[in-house]
């Protein structure tokens, strides 16, 4: 009886190690360490679009105008692939939504046969008890059904972040992607910007609002020991998606 539960159990454990994979693995050696935070210089992704053909810089004697150039004064505004840019994110976001339904029916039929080719009054004899040949059947059925449900979310995010330019379109527009980590103890913040913006709209001190950005794709969140304790284990997940009920 013992081995049997001990065979039980370490087959458990071997399905559970199974269904949670490398990351169990990860997991586990990195007991007692701090999230690893990402290299500098992976800057991602790119638009699959194509590139335009470089420009020949060319100076021309006695000339204080350089080709390409967009402007006779230097502007600091980014414009070239590995510029820098500030995006300022200052996301302020509500919504709420209440709804309410309410059904209910009620169904009643009655059915008789007086006569029925003369046999009718064969069914005393099927049916020992008394027969009422003008109430042979009732029917009845009801349902009723209530529903409520609300939303009431609110999302303020107010960050700032530096974006390089990893892309120049053809038509001028710049791609843009940056990474922001902070390490407090064993917890790392991370804050990810990416998306299309147009040269035109970075302002002058070389600062351009999210709500400017195309495309754009913004994720903060974190990882380590907090935000491990605020997800429900592997198992429970496996154990909700799989459950029908």
């Amino acid at each position: 009886m013992f081995v049997s539960s001990a065979y039980r159990l370490v087959a458990i454990a071997l399905v559970a190690a199974t269904l949670a994979g490398c990351n169990t693995a990860d997991r586990i050696a990195n007991i007692g360490k701090a999230p690893d935070m990402a290299p500098v210089g992976t800057v991602e992704p790119r638009v699959s679009m194509p590139m335009p053909a470089p420009e020949q810089v060319v100076y021309q004697p006695n000339s204080l105008w350089r080709s390409g150039s967009r402007a006779f004064f230097r502007d600091q505004r980014a414009a070239r692939v590995g510029d820098i840019l500030t995006v300022l994110i200052n996301i302020t976001d509500s919504a709420k939504v209440d709804n309410s339904t309410r059904r209910s029916r009620t169904n009643s039929e009655d059915a008789g046969i007086d006569n029925l080719f003369g046999y009718e009054s064969y069914l005393g004899k099927v049916f020992p008890d008394a027969v009422d040949n003008a109430n042979l059947a009732r029917l009845g059925t009801s349902s009723s059904s209530a529903g409520t449900g609300s939303v009431d979310r609110k999302e303020t995010i107010e960050l700032t972040v530096a974006a390089v330019v990893t892309q120049v379109l053809p038509n001028g527009n710049l791609v843009i992607s940056g990474r922001q980590q902070v390490r407090v103890n064993f917890e790392v913040r991370e804050l990810d910007v990416t998306g299309i913006v147009r040269p035109e709209d970075i302002s002058n001190v070389n600062t351009i609002q999210h709500t400017q950005i195309a495309e754009a794709r913004i994720a903060y969140g974190g990882q380590g020991q907090i935000s491990d304790v605020q997800q429900a284990r592997y198992g429970q997940q496996l154990f909700d998606i799989l459950m029908p009920f």
